[in-house]
């Protein structure tokens, strides 16, 4: 770093040591990964180079937002891929995913001989039932909470997570059952959490803690991190982080059918049953459909013999047991059967040996792909005429509910540091002009969400951003919180001595929505803005 860009840096109030900054295709120093799964070519294995390509540029094509892909054949790596700014050593919020985990859990927790699957749900929470217990509530199992055929008609989880609830388990059983449990499929997050709560209810200990010297530490997986409750239960249904990699190792061990390098970590008998088809969902284009295949433990059957673990926006772990076959990805969309779709009309006949060349230089191509993904950077100018008048300046908001009080661009070479200060403090995130930088920023990464589940000792998230002069008086910035799914548009209009400030988050894009966000509008003030 040279010196004038840290005298910029220290000037802003960025301690050197707190905030690292790099290139698009790099990331933050990360302690080296053990355990990583062999390397091959796709040849080499069996696989058709060229359809793997034929994925990637269809997904592209069809502007499905993917962040990263892994291909295992044969327990080897054949094919991965980031799409910058997101990187290998970065970790991915996994949605519904984490589901999958939660249950291997309980998998292991029923080997132990802790529970079954047919224990009733009441006798774990008897502190907490309703003054009336139901006659369906009396007899739901674990079974029927792994099976998402608790009796409920909707799903429980945004009454479970109501505004100041800090008793999740106790809402959850407050809730009408209207169905005889184990006859009916309705997704349910809330299940989902409860099986994380009985976990911790027997063991002493969350599920990620639970899961660490189990299925963590002997796959490799370091830095796992999950989402909590009020109360510090993990959530269960959705909130765990881990690297695409291991969401590779972890379909690979099913695949492997609870096998891991010799060693039993889970029962087969488990894998089976976790991964069969329990209940079928309601619906008619089953051919069509990888949603109305059949659900198991927390796993959804798919087309093709397949199963997976998914989670919102684009989040697989698909396994392929004819095929020999995981296929990990991460990704934001709002068209996840398309992901499928894609795979199934180029991977799956690669993994057929479809165009097979036997040729080291066959792979050349999709190498070559692989390692130039990124996804569209904004750019315009990297300056304005008026950077002389507005950087550097402070300018005060009128009254918001987001209590924002001011904010603040100041510019150097190649790159701008946007601050605002609010009710909590100052927030500030570096942009690179045209170009991606890393850092960490105190911004929410989930904007105006009423209710938190925070990682735990979590007090920044890592951010990527990016800064372009769209027109002369107008600087719109994109950040991107490469440990979620989600990315911030940020667009800074100057007219006069007034800063107009405007959000726009990805899922409102993604739900042809309207930002929650107010508009801020700010006036000059004197000086500089000061941390």
């Amino acid at each position: 770093m040279s010196l004038n860009r840290r005298l910029f840096l220290q000037q802003l109030g960025f301690g050197i040591a707190g905030l690292t900054f790099a290139p698009a295709n790099t990331g933050w120093a990360v302690p080296t990964r053990s355990a990583k799964l062999p390397r091959s070519l796709p040849e080499a294995q069996g696989v058709a180079s060229g359809g793997l390509l034929n994925f990637v540029n269809a997904v592209e094509k069809a502007d499905l937002n993917l962040h990263s892909l892994m291909v295992v054949r044969h327990g080897r790596v054949i094919a991965e891929g980031w799409w910058a700014p997101y990187a290998p050593q970065r970790k991915h919020t996994l949605y519904s995913l984490s589901k999958s985990f939660t249950s291997t859990a309980v998998g292991m927790a029923v080997a132990e001989g802790r529970l079954t699957v047919d224990d009733k749900v009441t006798s774990f929470f008897k502190d907490d039932l309703p003054a009336t217990v139901s006659d369906n509530l009396a007899a739901m199992r674990v079974k029927d909470l792994l099976t998402m055929s608790t009796g409920h008609e909707r799903d429980t989880t945004a009454t479970v997570r109501a505004f100041g609830n800090k008793n999740w388990p106790k809402a959850f059983l407050a809730q009408p059952v209207q169905r005889q449990p184990g006859t009916h499929f309705v997704y349910n997050s809330g299940a989902t959490y409860m099986l994380s709560a009985i976990v911790q209810q027997l063991t002493g200990q969350t599920v990620l803690a639970y899961l660490k010297p189990r299925l963590f530490d002997p796959l490799g997986i370091e830095g796992a991190d999950w989402e909590v409750d009020p109360t510090g239960v993990s959530t269960g249904g959705w909130g765990l982080r881990v690297r695409t990699e291991d969401i590779a190792k972890f379909g690979q061990l099913y695949l492997q059918q609870g096998v891991w390098q010799g060693k039993r970590l889970l029962p087969e008998s488990w894998v089976a049953d976790a991964t069969r088809e329990q209940i079928l969902q309601p619906g008619t284009d089953r051919a069509n459909s990888d949603w109305l295949q059949g659900y198991g433990y927390q796993f959804w059957r798919c087309r093709h013999d397949a199963y997976r673990g998914d989670g919102a926006f684009g989040q697989y772990c698909v396994v392929l047991p004819k095929q020999d076959t995981v296929i990990a990805i991460t990704s934001e969309t709002a068209n996840m059967p398309a992901i499928l779709n894609v795979v199934w009309e180029h991977i799956l006949p690669a993994l057929d040996g479809n165009g097979l060349i036997t040729a080291r230089a066959a792979a050349t191509p999709l190498v070559q792909k692989l390692k130039s993904l990124s996804l569209p950077l904004p750019t315009g100018a990297v300056t304005s005429p008026i950077i002389p008048t507005v950087g550097g300046k402070t300018y005060t908001f009128d009254t918001n509910t987001l209590n924002a009080k001011s904010a603040a661009l100041t510019f150097g070479k190649d790159e701008c540091v946007f601050t605002l200060r609010d009710d909590r403090g100052d927030h500030r995130v570096m942009c690179g002009l045209n170009r991606w930088a890393e850092g960490s920023t105190t911004f929410s990464t989930m904007p105006l969400k009423l209710v938190q589940t925070p990682v735990p000792g979590e007090t920044q998230s890592p951010v990527a951003a990016t800064g372009t002069w769209q027109d002369p008086n107008t600087f719109v910035m994109t950040w991107r919180f490469i440990e979620t799914a989600h990315y911030d548009t940020v667009t800074c209009h100057f007219a006069d001595d007034r800063l107009t400030v405007a959000f726009q988050s990805s899922l409102s894009k993604i739900n042809k929505t309207k930002d929650a966000r107010p508009e801020l509008v700010g006036r000059v003030g004197q000086g500089g803005l000061r941390g």
